[in-house]
């Protein structure tokens, strides 16, 4: 009998995904303390993971510890090399979140672009009558947007865009060019070539020594003024500071953040007073739905290992 250790609750499908298996037994632990999980993780077959920063120390003591299963898409946190060398694999929830962060992606380009915030507050201060004196809004139709990185989430947001009526750029080393042209969009083998005309710019890549600081002054110069960047991937990907100096000189227009560099931000991050931005806490995938298929894919990569048939978009390493 394989022992899972499940660090931090998952949605209870996934849990039942287990309670109906006899080949597996688990525990659930909501304590990350590092000395705690040490000494907890040592006879355990598979562990799950959400945020905690699984590194070095954690991997050499677990002994028997066979994959890693994260609970959403980022790796960022584990320790890649460490894993590969004891020979774990490292699994990720591929295929549940890609509509749900793709919908947070709108919600933020439709907030800022249609004065969102600003329009509820003209009513709920009695201001109705001075509607004419606020600045125009912007419509998504037309715009040309850029989307960075062209996994699963990147494919999904294009058929948004389709239904939206925009021109579609897509900017991934890694994709082939048919792949992209028969989804309707146009691959960019340069940014800065192209950055000029781009009126939104949403942001799907991993955090790797590549793509840190990818959006940083030089990028934002060379920016649209009227232009907004949404990030919903990793924080390191965009220089915060960088960021709100282009947002108070009016480089660029707008930004929405889901992730930063530091989770939580520093309360002195000056993007937290910046009213050009709009943020959120890192919560592009939660909704009911995407939380419960994330619980249920998580369980079921490591069912599908030690079964032999976890499917090879799942693994990264």
């Amino acid at each position: 009998m394989k022992k899972v250790l499940i660090i931090e609750d998952i949605h209870q499908s996934g849990i039942k995904l287990l309670e109906n298996n006899k080949n597996f037994s688990f525990e659930i632990v909501n304590n990350i303390e590092k000395n705690f999980l040490k000494n907890k993780i040592k006879d355990f077959d598979a562990i799950t993971l959400k945020t905690f920063k699984f590194d070095n120390e954690l991997i050499e003591s677990a002994k028997n510890l066979k994959i890693i299963s994260r609970h959403g898409v980022g790796y960022d946190n584990v320790d890649i090399e460490s894993a590969k060398k004891k020979n774990i694999t490292i699994a990720i929830t591929s295929k549940a979140n890609a509509s749900t962060v793709a919908e947070h992606v709108f919600f933020m380009m439709l907030n800022l672009s249609k004065g969102g915030n600003m329009y509820d507050k003209l009513v709920k201060e009695g201001k109705f009558e001075k509607k004419h004196s606020l600045n125009l809004t912007k419509e998504l139709w037309n715009k040309k947007i850029l989307i960075v990185g062209f996994g699963r989430i990147g494919k999904n947001l294009l058929k948004k865009c389709v239904g939206f009526e925009m021109n579609i750029y897509v900017y991934d080393p890694y994709i082939e060019k048919n792949t992209v042209e028969q989804m309707g969009a146009k691959k960019i083998e340069n940014i800065e070539e192209i950055i000029n005309q781009i009126d939104y710019v949403s942001i799907h890549s991993p955090l790797t020594k590549e793509t840190k600081n990818m959006f940083n002054s030089k990028m934002f110069n060379k920016m649209k003024k009227n232009s907004i960047l949404i990030n919903t991937s990793r924080g390191g990907v965009v220089n915060e500071n960088d960021l709100n100096e282009a947002l108070n000189k009016n480089i660029i227009f707008g930004a929405g953040l889901d992730v930063f560099e530091k989770e939580p931000p520093d309360k002195n991050n000056p993007l937290l007073k910046n009213n050009k931005v709009i943020l959120s806490p890192h919560v592009s995938t939660f909704t009911d739905e995407c939380i419960e298929r994330m619980g249920i894919e998580t369980i079921q990569n490591i069912i599908d290992f030690f079964d032999q048939r976890l499917e090879k978009s799942n693994i990264i390493n």
